[in-house]
């Protein structure tokens, strides 16, 4: 643990305005985003985060997929939704339409915010963190943020000027205009494996 830390405290010098390339250039085991140029740890996730995440989103990506919509993206690629100093979030999903997709590039971050992103609540995230985020993400432009939160067996529907919804276990989610045609049942996301 103590050589990591050293290796930490050397390649992270305090009080430097990273960068986009900065970030994608640190060794794979570090794990951050950037706010306005500043190293946010991203969090260490639970089984149950990543088990609802993927119940949520492996239907998504068949729907995009089958309808030819655009592209999406597994948890943690990161988006650059600010420059100088740079914004990079990396949500635990994330949808990019066709119309807004101009190609993936093979290194470096889509310089956008996706037209959907999931962001699934960790253990350790408190409602301001959450709320941050989300906020995050609809002033850079994202038209959905869903919030799922495992624990509570709830996903908030967050869109810029309206008030969120929340959705339970019985009810129906909808791809809304984002994902024309999709929907999918909440009970399938907390079903149970026992």
């Amino acid at each position: 643990m103590q050589l990591l830390e050293e290796r930490i405290e050397h390649l992270i010098p305090i009080g430097k305005v990273y960068t986009a390339h900065d970030l994608e250039n640190m060794p794979s085991c570090e794990r951050y985003e950037l706010i306005r140029g500043e190293l946010c740890a991203m969090p260490n996730n639970s089984a149950n985060h990543g088990n609802k995440t993927i119940l949520l989103s492996a239907p998504i990506t068949m729907f995009v997929v089958e309808n030819d919509l655009g592209a999406c993206f597994a948890a943690e690629t990161r988006f650059t939704i600010e420059e100088n100093p740079d914004t990079v979030l990396g949500p635990d999903f994330a949808f990019v339409s066709r119309a807004r997709l101009e190609g993936i590039p093979p290194r470096g971050y889509l310089k956008l915010a996706p037209d959907l992103v999931i962001e699934t609540r960790s253990p350790g995230d408190t409602r301001a963190e959450i709320s941050y985020k989300v906020s995050r993400w609809l002033t850079a432009g994202s038209t959905l943020v869903w919030v799922l939160d495992p624990i509570q067996k709830i996903l908030t529907v967050h869109r810029s000027g309206v008030a969120p919804t929340t959705l339970q276990v019985g009810d129906i989610l909808s791809g809304e205009d984002v994902l024309p045609g999709f929907e999918y049942p909440m009970s399938k996301i907390f079903r149970e494996i026992s």
